[in-house]
């Protein structure tokens, strides 16, 4: 049986690829500062520990020198209110880097010299430059167009910067790699409430809340900044294929291409829940004006194509979403 190792199990695409690894026939080695929020882990082995300490990472190793997968998952992340304000940048960079510093670490140690997994690390579409998505119905965010690099946060440094430390474990060490950027991943079983929540979970939130609200939506800046959103299931079903199908380390987009502003995403929302919303457009972060993946790398390396549709995405999570604040207004 084939071993993987999901570090940031305990996060929303972590818990999803878990599940997916278990229905692959793998026994499913996980780590996190924390389990699952919203279902229980079904990984055979759940690790509670902080993956930024070189003791603990190379300890996971350790103990499973026969792993065939890492995916390496974990960050310090958020949506625009945590990432893009500026006040969480030495947390997002300082956290993030240590945590992919202690796995290339570990990895490289002569104590593990017999454990070559394949790695699989989670980049954004932040790490783009600004100065391509200014306009929010012009933009094409070729892999190739990540240099000159200039993201628009620390964030997005701090993922390029991971890219290459990567890239240069394959080189110098031969541990196969494989590179993708997300862009807006969403579903179900993820973070919508408290502030660190992504934009279609916040709007499923808020228009679920509108009800009580007489119908009021709020949304950061003009909302006419567009992005695409690739739905939780297409994700995870691009990140197998890349792991297991193919020879290519990218790096590669792993999106969308059905773009939107972030006042449509609240009327398809607001449709998908069968009543009518008032948007209120209010001052907020707001990130780049436009961010769309261009995949035409992913079809012709992995001939993956995203399947779900943005209004049956939305469907499928405004249904667990609007449950959450159902249960979360009974409790009070």
């Amino acid at each position: 049986m084939k071993k993987a190792l999901v570090m940031g199990a305990g996060g929303f695409i972590g818990g999803h690829l878990v599940e997916r690894l278990k229905d692959d026939g793998y026994f499913v080695i996980a780590a996190d500062l924390k389990l699952p929020e919203y279902r229980d882990s079904i990984a055979d082995e759940f690790h509670i520990g902080d993956l930024s300490d070189r003791d603990f990472t190379f300890d996971l190793l350790k103990r499973h020198t026969d792993l065939y997968e890492v995916y390496q998952l974990a960050a310090d992340m958020g949506g625009a209110g945590y990432i893009f304000t500026g006040e969480n940048d030495l947390n997002v960079m300082e956290n993030s880097a240590a945590i992919n510093l202690a796995l290339a670490w570990a990895l490289t140690r002569p104590e593990l010299a017999g454990c070559k997994p394949k790695v699989f690390y989670s980049s954004s579409a932040c790490i783009y430059p600004e100065s391509i998505q200014l306009n929010p119905l012009e933009v094409d965010l070729r892999e190739e167009s990540a240099y000159p690099a200039n993201p628009d946060s620390e964030y997005g440094w701090e993922k390029l910067f991971s890219e290459r430390l990567f890239f240069a474990l394959e080189r110098n060490y031969q541990v196969p790699v494989r590179v993708a950027r997300f862009h807006n991943v969403y579903g179900p079983y993820g973070t919508w409430t408290g502030g660190r929540e992504k934009a279609p979970a916040a709007i499923c939130r808020k228009v679920a809340e509108s009800i009580r609200n007489g119908g009021v939506v709020e949304v950061w800046g003009t909302g006419t900044q567009t992005r695409s959103f690739l739905y939780i299931d297409d994700c995870i079903e691009a990140v197998r294929r890349f792991m297991s199908q193919s020879d290519f380390s990218g790096p590669v987009n792993i999106g969308s291409e059905e773009q939107v502003s972030l006042n449509q995403l609240v009327l398809i929302t607001a449709k998908v829940a069968g009543i009518d919303v008032e948007i209120k457009n209010i001052p907020g972060p707001v990130g780049v004006m436009g961010r769309n993946s261009n995949n035409d790398l992913i079809r012709e390396k992995l001939k993956w194509d995203y399947q779900f549709s943005l209004t049956e995405g939305v469907s499928r999570t405004y249904k667990w979403i609007s449950k959450q604040v159902e249960l979360k207004r009974d409790s009070n």
